[in-house]
């Protein structure tokens, strides 16, 4: 098994629907105070399922939601059949999206599952998207030093705040046992540092600078926005 098969079905990262009502609602308010005016196009690409979209969409011109995982594509197809301006795609199908048209991309709680290689690649495709004056969002980056136990507590707190508190703690003993902690054994999560996204990031051709709070609950990860490096320059010369 490896990533993309372990999303590709029901799994026990939420610990109930509640959790994943009240995750998915926040994630989509969080994309909605970055998105830059009502006629943006917007791409989230990794979304999950996303339950919250319509709250995005009602934001913005054009949303597409990618992800790699078909069943949860045909969630996302049936939940939104209704919703003009959204766009279900997969990651193949980022082609068919004109070059220079995003205004925003937000890429999060993603990169953890991508290789060195895979985020290099992905990061060529979205600078290639992006506007002149587009925004590319990582969120949800994991540091080295982050541990389990924190992203425990951030959850419970989370859980607390949300009325979920008693699943929660049957939930974390449940993915103990899981198929997510074996392959996050197996296959390891990419964490990185500050200064090594921004590293990654330069050599992609953009600048970026990290965002004082993560998309979602956990604040102990990070959160960085980029922009075309050639877009910075042409600020700072105006």
């Amino acid at each position: 098994m490896n990533w993309r098969d372990f999303w590709n079905r029901d799994n026990p990262i939420y610990v109930n629907q509640r959790h994943k009502l009240l995750h998915y609602r926040q994630i989509a308010k969080d994309i909605v105070a970055m998105v830059p005016s009502s006629q943006a196009t917007v791409l989230d690409y990794g979304c999950g399922e996303a339950q919250s979209a319509d709250l995005v969409a009602a934001k913005v011109k054009t949303l597409f939601l990618s992800d790699a995982a078909p069943l949860v594509r045909q969630r996302l197809e049936q939940a939104f059949a209704g919703c003009d301006n959204i766009s279900i795609l997969a990651p193949e199908d980022l082609a068919t999206i004109e070059e220079s048209s995003l205004d925003l991309i937000v890429v999060n709680s993603l990169v953890q599952y991508l290789s060195a290689d895979e985020l290099a690649e992905l990061l060529d495709i979205w600078r290639a998207k992006l506007k002149p004056s587009g925004k590319l969002i990582l969120a949800d980056i994991i540091p080295p030093d982050l541990s389990a136990t924190i992203d425990a507590k951030a959850l419970l707190r989370f859980a607390f705040r949300g009325g979920f508190l008693m699943p929660a703690f049957f939930g974390l003993a449940r993915t103990i046992l899981s198929d997510y902690r074996k392959l996050r054994n197996q296959l390891g999560l990419s964490r990185y540092t500050e200064r090594e996204i921004e590293t990654i990031l330069a050599k992609a051709g953009f600048s970026c600078s990290r965002l004082t709070a993560n998309l979602g609950h956990n604040q102990a990860r990070m959160a960085f926005q980029a922009i075309l490096a050639q877009e910075q320059g042409a600020v700072g010369n105006a």
